[in-house]
């Protein structure tokens, strides 16, 4: 348990350089040209682990779980994460970086019409908190100088789609493992983006060479090595103490942001975060109380007179 949660920390750290990594890298890239690259590197990254869960599993891929990977990979990577990068030149990094993480109360939502994870009391209680949260953040009655109505609008939509692609991806998930889940969706996702990248003429490989570290570390480090600690720590535990990582990042990202950008956080930008982290705790909270019941639902059936 113990590696567990230094894999959580490592998650947090590297997922909370990530904003600022990509907002350093994206004012001499492209943002879709930064998006595929990293991607794309970090699906390689975790393409060894990839094959070894499905070799575990004894699972091979077939055309059905290609169209399903693909869809997964279009909604997260090439639609998600391009208006994720595209944000981040719009906004301040600190705002990016929070906002992105209420998109596991947008899963709820998506997953209460997708799923059978329906919606209840205390769902409802925790989005609205997220939502306040949000309101906070982006301080829609006198927008903080460095953030845009443009990026806003963007962060929330590409907090949305993860939110949907975290959703369609669990039917992929509980077959292949979320490492080969992530790495093929993820590579699939980035060939999206080197089509639009030719058809629209943007760069591929022009203006790399100069920006060898930043590509590097978005991709190695936080994309690969982010995702692989990620779900390292869910195999060593369980999805609830892995998802601390996202709770830790909203405290961590602005914090970087502030240090390497030297952006400024205001009394709206503090209430916004701790009003996000109060929401995920909350929802980690009660991801464990539900995974506490359906334990002990499951010992009563098996064990019919304890």
């Amino acid at each position: 348990m113990k590696k567990a949660y230094i894999f959580v920390i490592i998650t947090a750290l590297l997922f909370g350089t990530m904003e600022v990594s990509c907002k350093i890298g994206g004012a001499d890239l492209d943002p879709f040209q930064l998006t595929f690259l990293r991607f794309l590197i970090g699906g390689v990254i975790l393409l060894p682990f990839a094959v070894g869960q499905m070799k575990k599993r004894e699972v091979r891929l077939g055309v059905k779980d290609i169209v399903n990977l693909a869809a997964v990979g279009f909604v997260g990577v090439t639609v998600s994460m391009s208006l994720f990068q595209l944000s981040i030149m719009l906004c301040n990094a600190s705002t990016v970086s929070v906002i992105i993480c209420v998109n596991p109360f947008f899963t709820m939502v998506f997953a209460h019409f997708m799923t059978e994870e329906k919606m209840d009391r205390r769902k409802m209680i925790i989005l609205a908190v997220a939502m306040l949260g949000i309101a906070f953040m982006l301080r829609f009655w006198d927008v903080q100088a460095g953030n845009t109505w443009a990026g806003m609008l963007l962060m929330i939509v590409a907090a949305m789609f993860f939110g949907l692609y975290t959703v369609m991806g669990k039917v992929s998930q509980q077959k292949l493992g979320p490492m080969a889940q992530t790495s093929i969706s993820f590579l699939l996702g980035a060939g999206f983006l080197l089509i639009l990248l030719l058809v629209t003429g943007r760069p591929v490989i022009a203006g790399t060479a100069d920006n060898i570290p930043v590509i590097l570390y978005t991709g190695v480090m936080v994309t690969g090595l982010g995702y692989y600690c990620f779900f390292r720590s869910i195999e060593l535990s369980d999805a609830t103490t892995g998802s601390f990582a996202f709770f830790l990042k909203p405290a961590i990202a602005p914090v970087i942001a502030v240090i390497v950008l030297h952006e400024r956080i205001l009394w709206n930008t503090v209430v916004g975060i701790l009003l996000v982290l109060a929401a995920s705790l909350l929802k980690i909270m009660g991801d464990r109380y539900d995974a506490y019941r359906r334990y002990q639902e499951k010992t009563k059936e098996s064990y019919p007179d304890r």
